[in-house]
């Protein structure tokens, strides 16, 4: 009967604490990310697998083309594009993710065609629509204040 008592005591405690909860809701905020009343957005993910020609390129070239590959997640970046991108630990064919801000998979076509390493076939994307937190459009300010050095 104690354990009962207990457990119904917590239970309450726990809704009521929910209950006195405010909103942060920022309706400004909500707008500037694109946010729908969920605080959700559409966005298309780009899986990056490893292209059919990379063994087509020297070392050299290969590392040019990675450059350029990173020069391209920069700028895209920059212009709100794209809100993330990283590599995939391990040697396996998928190599890394872009989540990229815009609403159609042709437009993601036309971001991932601008890429070097697409061009050169040594990436190529697989897209897929996904509706993710609108909070990711924030993720490009927030990074800049973790990261010691620039990429």
């Amino acid at each position: 009967m104690k354990n009962l008592l207990l457990i119904l005591t917590l239970a309450f405690s726990v809704s009521s604490y929910s209950f006195a909860q405010t909103s942060t809701y920022d309706e400004v905020l909500a707008k500037e990310v694109g946010a729908d009343e969920y605080g959700m957005k559409k966005y298309v993910i780009a899986f990056l697998y490893r292209g059919d020609r990379v063994q087509e390129y020297t070392e050299e070239q290969r590392t040019d083309i990675q450059a350029g590959h990173m020069a391209n997640i920069n700028k895209l970046a920059e212009a709100g594009q794209l809100v993330m991108a990283g590599p995939f630990f391990g040697k396996d064919d998928l190599r890394g993710l872009f989540i990229f801000a815009v609403e159609s998979l042709e437009e993601a076509e036309k971001l991932t065609a601008t890429d070097p390493a697409v061009k050169a076939g040594v990436l190529k994307m697989d897209l897929k629509e996904w509706y993710g937190s609108a909070a990711l459009m924030l993720m490009g300010d927030l990074h800049s204040k973790v990261a010691k050095v620039e990429i």
